[in-house]
């Protein structure tokens, strides 16, 4: 475990503090528990930009394939 040292605004430490005595949990465990779901929060953002950015590269390409595509007369 690494130790971190953090400043909180007022009031969020309030609120966390009432949530704290009602939920019966330590601070150091809700607090990890708060960074994970966050941090997989901000995975799922950067993987949804990222596919977007990918999608937008091969765009146009998959746009001249499809026009390729519906060039070919099929005719027998």
């Amino acid at each position: 475990m690494k130790t971190v040292s953090l400043k909180l605004d007022d009031s969020i430490f309030g609120e966390t503090e009432k949530i704290l005595a009602k939920i019966k949990k330590p601070r150091n465990r809700y607090i990890n528990e708060a960074l994970e779901f966050y941090n997989k929060v901000q995975r799922k953002q950067m993987l949804e930009q990222k596919l977007k950015n990918e999608s937008a590269l091969v765009k146009e390409e998959s746009m001249e394939v499809l026009k390729d595509f519906e060039g070919i007369d099929y005719a027998d």
